[in-house]
């Protein structure tokens, strides 16, 4: 490793915030580097507790993390926050939503905050985001919030990537017919009704709990479900105090665990291999040619994707 990286890395370890800073930057960009840097930080992490914060679009994530991430510093704890943001169509970068909506806490100390792309992942998760909880956690964060972009009911990613999900929900958005759908709804470890001060919260309990009757497991466990403003801040306490009190069944847990270790291994090696098959064949021409092809009507995508990955199987085999 480089001696800039080696640097990096070592400030992380010390919690220096700059080193912090330019480092998150460095692997979100996927510098030269970038993967030793992680493999040395690998094993400084692992103590961290990672809470996924997500919901559609408008449930006030945003203002219910500030609160949340302030009683935890109030706590005596160290937090950092991952905002996922949408991706600018000109940059690739965040819109930065969700951090202009933070800036009341921006400079609060005991908390980081970052605000990252989706960079076009559907499930509004990208692996960047999983690298930078593991450079929090590897920094001394005991608690790292990673709010999710919120594209609706398949936002499903960020289970993948926390120990525990928190689902917000508000009334007045149809939330009550969502909470009967498949998806979104079934990674929550607790469910949050925010806005509770409006019309309709109840009616979103009362469809949350009904849901939960029906799909309850054998052993009667059920996710909390909780009401809260954010506004105010009514409700933020009790929010906490669950949060920090969940414990996954440990036989659950190390599953868990097994799986996201298998998901990220794949999506690690899904960008390597693309990265590879995109670099071999700008280089060779046989991605411009195969686009010319299909252009022209001689060849279909599908008999060209066939092709090259059969390429791409006799070169392993060989």
């Amino acid at each position: 490793m480089s001696n800039d990286w080696q640097q990096l890395t070592d400030g992380v370890a010390r919690g220096d915030v700059r080193s912090l800073a330019r480092m998150i930057t460095r692997v979100e960009n996927r510098e030269n580097g970038w993967k030793e840097a992680m493999k040395a930080l690998y094993p400084r992490s692992g103590r961290a507790r990672i809470f996924g914060i997500t919901g559609s679009p408008g449930a006030g994530k945003s203002s219910l993390t500030n609160k949340i991430a302030l009683l935890l510093v109030e706590r005596g704890l160290q937090v950092g926050i991952i905002a996922v943001d949408p991706s600018s169509p000109f940059s690739g970068g965040a819109l930065l939503g969700d951090r202009l909506r933070m800036r009341d806490i921006a400079t609060t100390e005991g908390i980081f905050i970052r605000s990252m792309a989706t960079r076009g992942t559907l499930g509004g998760l990208c692996q960047a985001a999983r690298d930078v909880a593991r450079i929090l956690d590897a920094s001394g964060k005991d608690i790292v919030l990673i709010e999710t972009v919120g594209v609706g009911q398949d936002e499903v990613e960020v289970v993948k990537a926390a120990d525990l999900v928190m689902v917000v929900l508000v009334p007045g958005q149809g939330d009550g017919i969502q909470a009967l759908k498949a998806g979104v709804m079934e990674i929550a470890d607790l469910f949050v009704v925010n806005k509770a001060d409006r019309d309709g919260a109840d009616e979103v309990v009362n469809d949350v709990l009904a849901m939960l009757e029906i799909s309850s497991q054998a052993d009667g466990k059920r996710p909390p479900v909780l009401k809260t403003s954010a506004l105010s801040g009514d409700g933020v306490p009790e929010v906490v105090e669950t949060l920090l009190g969940l414990q996954r069944d440990p036989a659950d847990g190390t599953h868990l665990q097994g799986d996201r270790v298998r998901e990220e291994i794949l999506t690690l090696l899904e960008r390597e291999i693309l990265r590879v098959v995109r670099g071999a064949w700008g280089v060779n021409g046989a991605l411009d040619e195969a686009v010319g092809e299909v252009l022209a009507g001689r060849q279909d995508p599908y008999s060209v994707a066939e092709r090259m990955i059969a390429g791409v199987r006799n070169a392993l085999e060989k």
